[in-house]
C-alpha cells in the first residue's frame, strides 16, 4: 500500500479522558471541539496553515473555544491535521488522505497559507493512489464516508475512472513479481536478488481477477464503476459476470459457496442483514445493470433473480423484465430451476404456473420473430462452421415445458383449463415425439380421477396419437384411465402403421426375388447385392423369415382388437371396429394360439416397473420405434 511520510517532529498528543493534550510545554490558548472530543491546542500553528482558523481567531490573544462539529473525518482527520500543523510525524494512506483532502480543503490549508500545505501534499499523494488497483479501491471505500465532499472535489469520479481503466486492460499484461535494476534472472525463469532465488515467471491472471475487489463497494459506486466500464465497450459477459458476482454477495440467492466453504458462511452470519427495502433496491438495480444481450446472462441465475425479486416483493416491471429475459433464452433454463413456488395467497396450486405461461409466451414470441428476420439462414450459417445442435431451441422447450406438465400435474389444485392452456402454447410441431405430453396427461388423470369423459377426451386432444413410440402405444392401449375413444385412435393408427409396415415387407421380398441369382435359391447372400447399395445389404433377409414376421404382426394387431373389445364390453356396446375401419383377419393366421392370449394391465406413467424407460427418467424424451 502506497504511503507519504509528513513532518519530522516526535510525537507531542496524548489522550486524557476525552481530551487531547499538546505536551510542548506552553499553556493551551485555544481549545477546538469537534464532536465529542476536545483539542486543546496553540493558535499559531493553526493559523499558519489554515484560512478559516484564522478568521475564526482573529488577533484576539485572550483563550478562546471552537467548535468545529461538521468538519470532514470527524476528530480522527482533525487529530491528523493538528499534527501536520504542528509537524509531527504522520503517514499519508489510502485510508486516511480522502478525509484529509476534504478536511483540508474544508479549513482552506492552501498555499497561500504556507508552502507545502496539506491540499498540494494531498493531491500529490492521489497521482500515486490512482496508478495502484488496490488503493483506489481503499480511496474509494472511504469517500462513501464523506461522500459529498468527495463528490465536489471529484475524488470519486477520479477513482473509479482508474479502476475501470484497469479492468478493461488486458489482463496478459500483469505479472508478478517485476524484476528490480538490482535483480540478475536465470534462464530457467528464476532470479538471484541479495543471494535469495526468486521465481519470477508471471502468474496467470483470470479476466474476472476484479470482481472481488469492487463486490466491496456500495451500490451507488458499483453501479458508476459498472457504467464506467461499459462505456469503455468491456465485453458483455465480463459485466454480467461482475454483476452476478455481486448480487450472490449481497442478495438472498441460495448461494452454494456458504455450504461449501463453512469458514464463510460463519463470517456472513456475523454481519448485520440488510432490510428487504434495500435487498429490493438492490435487486432492482441489478436486474437494470444486466446486459441485454440475449445468453450473455445465464437463465438459471435470472430464474433465481426472478424467484428472489417475489420473496421481495419486487416492483411489476422488474418482475416482467426478468420473465422476458428468460423467456429469450427458456431453452437453456433447467427443469429444477423452472419450479418457482407460488407466493401468491390467492392462488391455490403449489407451482407458479401463470409466471411459466408468460415466460413461455415470451420465448414464442422472440421465437417467431427470429423466424421472421431470417432465423435459417443464422442456422446454415453454423452449420456451415461446424457448429451442430442435436435439438432445436424450439423442441428443447417443448421437452422441458412437458416435463414440467408432468412435475405439476400431480397437483389436486390445478384446474384443467390451466393445464391445457399452458400445454397448447407449444406448437405440435415443435415435439418429434408425443411420448411427454402422455406422461403429463396421464399423471393428470391419476391425480384427477373426477373428471368426465368428455372432459377426459379433451384433455387427450393436446397429444397426437400418430406421434407416439412403440412403448407409448402399447402403455396407453393398457390405460383404463385413457377415454376409450382416444384408446381407439391409438389402435386405429397402429393399424395403419402395421399396414405400411407389411405393405414395406412385400416390396422388399419382391425386391430380393427379382435379385435372385438364375438357379432359383431363395437364399440370397451378402455378395448378389450391388455393391452401390448399402441399405439393401444391411436390409437382407430370406423370404421364409419375411412371411414369419407378417405373421407375428397380424397376431399382434388381432391381440390389439381382443383388448379393445373387452374394454367396449365395459364402457359401451356399440360397434367401434366398423367405425374405425378395423376388419378380421385372423382366417388368415396359420396359429389359433392367438386367441389364448391375455390382456395386460395397465400401468401408471412414473409408478410400474415395467413401464418403458422414456416415462420414468426421461418425461417426453424417449426414443420412438415402428413396428416394421
Amino acid at each position: 500500500m502506497a504511503c507519504m511520510k509528513l513532518g519530522s517532529k516526535s510525537e507531542v498528543f496524548y489522550l486524557q479522558g476525552q481530551s487531547w493534550v499538546c505536551s510542548t510545554g506552553l499553556p493551551s490558548d485555544v481549545i477546538v471541539e469537534v464532536g465529542d472530543f476536545s483539542f486543546h491546542l496553540h493558535k499559531f500553528p493553526l493559523l499558519s496553515r489554515s484560512g478559516v482558523l484564522e478568521s475564526l481567531l482573529g488577533e484576539d490573544e485572550r483563550k478562546c473555544v471552537l467548535q468545529i462539529h461538521d468538519i470532514p473525518g470527524g476528530a480522527k482527520t482533525f487529530l491528523l491535521i493538528a499534527k501536520f500543523c504542528y509537524g509531527v510525524k504522520l503517514e499519508l494512506t489510502a485510508l486516511n488522505v480522502v478525509n484529509l483532502r476534504c478536511a483540508a480543503e474544508y479549513l482552506q490549508m492552501s498555499e497561500e497559507y504556507g508552502e507545502g500545505n496539506l491540499i498540494v501534499q494531498t493531491e500529490n499523494f492521489f497521482n500515486e493512489i490512482y496508478s495502484n488497483w488496490t488503493d483506489s479501491i481503499k480511496a474509494l471505500v472511504s469517500c462513501e464516508e464523506v461522500l459529498p465532499h468527495a463528490e465536489e472535489f471529484h475524488i470519486v469520479s477520479q477513482c473509479i475512472n482508474a479502476l475501470a481503466m484497469k479492468a478493461c486492460a488486458d489482463p496478459s499484461l500483469f505479472s508478478w513479481p517485476i524484476l528490480g535494476s538490482g535483480a540478475e534472472q536465470n534462464p530457467d525463469g528464476s532470479a538471484l536478488w541479495n543471494g535469495i532465488c526468486v521465481v519470477t515467471k508471471s502468474k496467470p491472471v483470470s479476466e474476472d481477477w476484479w470482481y472481488e475487489d469492487v463486490s466491496f463497494l456500495k451500490l451507488s459506486l458499483y453501479k458508476r464503476f459498472i457504467l464506467d466500464v461499459e462505456s469503455r465497450s468491456m465485453k458483455p459477459e465480463k459485466i454480467a459476470g461482475s454483476l452476478i458476482h455481486y448480487a450472490k454477495k449481497h442478495l438472498p440467492l441460495g448461494r452454494e459457496s456458504d455450504f461449501q466453504n463453512g469458514s464463510r458462511a460463519a463470517i456472513a452470519s456475523m454481519l448485520p442483514a440488510p432490510s428487504d427495502t434495500d435487498q429490493r433496491d438492490l435487486l432492482e438495480e441489478m436486474v437494470e445493470l444486466l446486459p441485454n444481450q440475449k445468453g450473455v446472462t445465464p437463465t438459471r441465475f435470472l430464474l433465481r433473480l426472478l424467484r428472489t425479486s417475489m420473496i421481495l416483493h419486487a416492483s411489476t416491471s422488474c418482475q416482467e423484465n426478468l420473465e422476458r429475459r428468460i423467456g429469450a433464452q427458456l431453452d437453456q433454463a433447467a427443469l429444477e430451476d423452472l419450479m418457482i413456488p407460488n407466493m401468491r395467497y390467492s392462488e391455490e396450486t403449489l407451482y407458479d404456473i401463470d409466471c411459466v405461461h408468460r415466460i413461455l409466451d415470451h420465448f414464442m414470441l422472440v421465437d417467431h420473430e427470429e423466424l421472421e428476420y431470417g432465423a435459417n439462414y443464422m442456422d446454415d450459417e453454423r452449420q456451415l462452421m461446424g457448429v451442430s445442435h442435436s435439438l432445436s431451441p424450439m423442441t428443447m422447450v417443448a421437452n422441458l415445458v412437458d416435463s414440467y406438465l408432468a412435475e405439476v400435474a400431480p397437483d389436486v389444485n390445478l384446474k384443467l383449463p390451466k393445464f391445457q392452456s399452458l400445454a397448447a402454447v407449444v406448437p405440435d410441431y415443435a415435439r418429434p415425439l408425443d411420448d411427454g405430453i402422455y406422461c403429463a396427461i396421464d399423471l393428470y388423470l391419476k391425480a384427477h380421477p373426477w373428471l368426465t369423459e368428455s372432459e377426459r377426451e379433451q384433455l387427450c386432444r393436446l397429444m397426437n396419437c400418430q406421434k407416439l413410440s412403440l412403448e407409448a402405444i402399447t402403455h396407453a392401449t393398457q390405460n383404463e384411465r385413457l377415454p376409450v375413444r382416444v384408446i381407439i385412435q391409438v389402435l386405429f393408427f397402429e393399424q395403419l402403421r402395421l399396414r405400411t409396415s407389411i405393405a414395406g415387407w412385400f416390396f422388399v421380398s419382391d425386391d430380393l426375388e427379382n435379385s435372385q441369382n438364375p438357379n432359383g435359391n431363395l437364399a440370397i447372400t451378402r455378395n448378389d447385392v450391388p455393391p452401390h447399395s448399402s441399405t439393401m445389404r444391411n436390409q437382407i433377409v430370406t423370404f421364409d423369415e419375411m412371411k414369419e414376421r407378417v405373421s407375428e404382426l397380424e397376431k399382434e394387431c388381432l391381440s390389439m382388437k381382443q383388448e379393445i373389445e373387452k374394454l367396449v364390453r365395459t364402457k359401451g356396446g356399440w360397434n367401434i371396429f366398423s367405425r374405425f375401419g378395423f376388419r378380421s383377419r385372423s382366417s388368415d393366421l396359420k396359429s389359433p394360439e392367438s386367441s389364448d392370449l391375455k390382456t395386460k394391465e395397465p400401468h401408471d406413467c412414473e409408478a410400474s416397473s415395467k413401464t418403458p424407460a422414456p416415462f420414468v427418467n426421461e418425461r417426453g424424451n424417449g426414443k420412438g420405434s415402428e413396428s416394421g
